[in-house]
């Protein structure tokens, strides 16, 4: 049986070696430099955390059918420019298809934009039509689209059968006119879930100007409704059309339209236009990329 002097020195020896331990790593300067350093790279994570994401991106309404309509925002300042693809849906899936590829250029060459300027973009405005082409109401590419417009203009209209680009606060009316055909304007002005995350997202950011891209008639028409085309509108108007080389149009005569989403804007005093592209089916990328930059250097 051990001796209590060895019992002693033993004790003596297993506290000499922790506290030995114990002062390697308390007054160790390895040691406290890995656990700061560990403490610094947690700090640096929590202030990566909170840089806002670049495109920033929010959900701000669902369609008929419960697709999220987004908005895909860049920079930061009082000028606000918003660009919109898709009112139209499947049937105008080019316009959305451009607008996805304006994100992703954004995303890379985010020092394009202009100090003092915010760019959004809704690239699907009518997700439950897209989706009646492409078989989603969210990135697509051409790959997806089922085919060539049949004549009956499918994937043009919301869940409701109501054509979007009639739902608006414009000499609106209950029907309304596409090329020849009657088409339903909705119940009244923002019936549909659709045109009213639109209204509110422009009511709340208050845009400095719009711009929405549509299919197929080669030009960029200026918006009024009734009270005469503002000097914004028609500065917007012979920015985009003159670096992207459409045609410039003072006024739709094509046929009567009512409840239009650039007419309303137009009426609370914001500019617009739309932008229409040549085809269904392609999006002139150059073209239209030109048209972009030039109206960010028009307020710039």
């Amino acid at each position: 049986m051990p001796s209590k002097s060895l019992k002693l020195l033993v004790g003596v020896f297993v506290v000499g070696a922790i506290m030995i331990a114990v002062g390697v790593v308390v007054f160790n300067p390895f040691t406290w430099s890995i656990l700061l350093l560990g403490e610094e790279e947690n700090t640096l994570e929590e202030e990566i955390e909170e840089v806002p994401p670049v495109p920033e991106v929010k959900t701000i309404g669902v369609s008929v059918e419960g697709r999220a309509i987004e908005v895909y925002s860049f920079g930061q300042g009082d000028k606000h420019l918003l660009f919109i693809g898709g009112v139209h849906g499947g049937y105008e899936w080019n316009s959305s298809l451009l607008a996805f590829m304006m994100i992703d250029y954004f995303t890379e060459n985010k020092d394009l934009i202009p100090a003092g300027v915010k760019v959004s973009i809704i690239p699907v405005a009518n997700p439950d039509g897209l989706f009646k082409v492409v078989g989603t109401g969210g990135r697509f590419t051409a790959l997806d689209v089922l085919g060539p417009d049949d004549g009956t203009g499918r994937g043009r209209f919301n869940a409701n059968n109501v054509d979007l680009n009639r739902n608006f606060d414009c000499k609106w009316q209950p029907e309304s006119t596409w090329r020849s055909k009657v088409v339903s304007a909705g119940t009244a002005p923002f019936s549909e879930p659709e045109a009213k995350a639109i209204r509110d997202f422009v009511l709340a950011t208050k845009p400095s100007a719009v711009v929405s891209w549509h299919s197929q008639s080669n030009a960029v028409y200026a918006a009024e409704c009734g009270a005469g085309i503002s000097a914004g509108t028609m500065a917007l108007m012979n920015t985009y059309s003159g670096a992207a080389g459409y045609q410039a149009v003072t006024s739709f005569d094509h046929y009567e339209i009512t409840g239009d989403m650039e007419g309303w804007l137009s009426n609370i005093g914001i500019p617009a236009v739309t932008v229409e592209l040549t085809t269904h089916e392609t999006v002139e990328w150059t073209k239209n990329l030109a048209g972009v930059k030039a109206v960010l250097e028009l307020y710039r």
